[in-house]
C-alpha cells in the first residue's frame, strides 16, 4: 500500500482517472501474495505490481478497460511451469486479481490509515450484481467507509467478516464471494542506543518496510548527523520514552548499548508488555549478571525468558553491517511466525557480540 500511495495521490491531484488491481488469491508459487496492489492510469502508467512482471501486461489492458466502462472484474491468470523461470519462479502457479476503478472516498479514507500507521479492513464483494461494493472499517470495528448503494443486511455481514477474519483473503457471506483486505500497521523496530550497529540496521529495517526510532539519552551517539533518515531520536531513558512510543503487538526492540543503566531500564519496562521480539546485543557472561539485576528489579523467569541473546541468527557476523544483517534476520523470522534462536554455539559466540 505505501509503496503505491504517494504516486496514486499525485495521480489523483491531477484530476487523472485511476484503476487499482488487487490480488486476492493466488495458488502454487504465485510470486505476489494476497493483497498485493498495482494502480494504473487511463494512459497506462502503471505503480506496484500484482505478479512480478509475468501478467501485468494483460491486467493494464483490463484496468484501462475497466477505466472506460467503470465496472470492476475479476481475473484469474495461470503461469505455466515452462515459463514460470522467466518471471523468477521455480514452478507454475495461478492468481486472481480484481481490478476496479479507484473508489476516490475509500482510497482517501484507507490512505490515512496507511499514513499514520493503522489498522483497517477492506471487504468487498468479488461477483454478482454488487461486484465491487465495499466496506471499510477501523481497528475499533468503525466504518469508516461504505458504497453508497450498499443494502444494511449486506453491510451488517460484511462487518461480522471483517471482524472474524484473521488475515486476508477470500470468503463468502451466504453465497457472495468476498475479499477481506488488511490494512496492516508497519511493525515498528526500536533500538536502544545509537551504537555503530544501529546505523546499517536503521537503514535495512526501513528497506523492508519497518519504521524505526531509537532511543539514547547520549544525545551524541543518536543524533541526525549519524541517522539522518531515522524522523524519532529520543534523548530520554528507555523507561520514559517506550510508554510514548508504545509497546504493543507491532513492536520490535533490540537493545544494543552495552550500558546497565541504559539497557536495563528498557527491559523492565519492555518484557511485562509481551511484546514480539526482545533482543540484547550481549555476551553469555555478561547476560548472567544481567538476569540478576532483573530478578532483583523484580521481573519474573518466564519475563526474562523472552529476552533472544546473542541478538540475532548466527552467520558468523563479525562487522557492523554482518551483525545488522543477522538481528534483522531474527526479527523477520520472528515477525513471520518462524521459531528461531536455538544457536548451534555457547552464549556470546556471536562474532561481535561478546563484551
Amino acid at each position: 500500500m505505501l509503496d503505491i500511495l504517494d504516486t496514486i495521490n499525485r495521480w489523483l491531484a491531477e484530476q487523472q482517472s485511476v484503476a487499482l488491481a488487487t490480488v486476492v488469491k493466488t495458488w502454487g508459487s504465485a510470486p505476489r501474495g494476497v493483497g498485493s496492489k498495482m494502480g494504473v492510469t487511463a494512459g497506462t502508467a502503471m505503480i506496484g505490481s500484482v505478479s512480478g512482471g509475468c501478467v501485468e501486461g494483460a491486467v493494464v489492458e483490463e484496468a484501462v478497460v475497466g477505466l472506460r466502462d467503470g465496472r470492476p472484474r475479476l481475473l484469474k491468470f495461470g503461469v505455466a511451469d515452462d515459463m514460470a523461470w522467466e518471471v523468477g519462479l521455480t514452478c507454475g502457479g495461478s492468481i486472481e486479481v480484481f481490478v476496479e476503478p479507484l473508489d476516490k472516498l475509500w482510497w482517501d479514507a484507507l490512505a490515512d490509515l496507511a499514513k499514520s500507521d493503522r489498522f483497517g479492513a477492506t471487504v468487498t464483494v468479488m461477483a454478482g450484481e454488487n461486484i465491487g461494493e465495499k466496506i471499510l472499517l477501523d481497528g475499533a470495528g468503525d466504518v469508516l467507509y461504505h458504497s453508497p448503494n450498499i443494502a444494511d443486511d449486506l453491510q451488517s455481514a460484511m462487518k461480522t467478516v471483517a471482524a472474524e477474519s484473521s488475515k486476508s483473503g477470500i470468503t463468502t457471506i451466504g453465497e457472495t464471494r468476498v475479499m477481506v483486505d488488511q490494512q496492516v500497521e508497519r511493525p515498528h523496530l526500536i533500538l536502544i542506543g545509537g551504537v555503530h550497529v544501529a546505523i546499517p540496521l536503521c537503514a535495512m529495517a526501513s528497506q523492508v518496510g519497518f519504521r524505526v526510532s531509537i532511543v539514547d539519552p547520549r544525545a551524541a551517539f543518536a543524533s541526525a548527523e549519524r541517522f539522518p533518515d531515522v524522523a524519532n531520536i529520543t534523548h530520554t531513558y528507555p523507561d520514559r520514552a517506550l510508554p510514548q512510543l508504545g509497546l504493543d503487538r507491532s513492536t520490535y526492540l533490540a537493545v544494543l548499548t552495552h550500558d546497565p543503566k541504559i539497557d536495563d531500564k528498557a527491559l523492565i519496562t519492555a518484557l511485562p508488555a509481551k511484546i514480539p521480539y526482545v533482543g540484547v546485543l550481549s555476551s553469555g557472561r555478561t547476560h548472567r549478571q544481567r538476569v540478576a539485576r532483573l530478578k532483583e528489579a523484580g521481573l519474573s523467569d518466564g519475563l526474562i525468558a523472552q529476552i533472544r541473546t546473542p541478538i540475532g541468527i548466527d552467520i558468523g557476523a563479525s562487522t557492523p553491517e554482518e551483525i545488522a544483517v543477522c538481528i534483522l534476520a531474527e526479527i523477520i523470522a520472528v515477525r513471520n511466525g518462524l521459531r528461531v534462536g536455538a544457536r548451534g554455539h555457547s552464549p556470546g559466540a556471536t562474532a561481535g557480540h561478546a563484551k
